[in-house]
């Protein structure tokens, strides 16, 4: 695996787990896809730091539990607004 890549999947594991961020934010905070940011920390960062990749996965797992949560709250915000 290249270096840039090591590097920016450590990185983005380390964000997300100290700002406690979904995967879209940390996707727009450094500019990369939905799509990386996710290879990044569920794929390659269990080869490159198995200890980190597990503490990215307790907050990726919060955040899925969530989510449903998150959708209600946007949806009935759009609501509000539109009367």
């Amino acid at each position: 695996m290249k270096e840039y890549i090591e590097e920016r999947a450590t990185l983005v594991a380390q964000y997300i787990i100290e700002h406690n961020v979904t995967v879209r934010e940390a996707a727009k905070k450094f500019g990369i896809s939905k799509s990386t940011i996710h290879k990044d920390v569920a794929e390659r960062l269990i080869q490159i730091n198995p200890a980190l990749a597990k503490e990215v996965r307790k907050v990726l797992d919060i955040n899925k539990s969530e989510r449903h949560i998150r959708g209600g709250m946007a949806t009935k915000e759009k609501y509000l607004h539109m009367h």
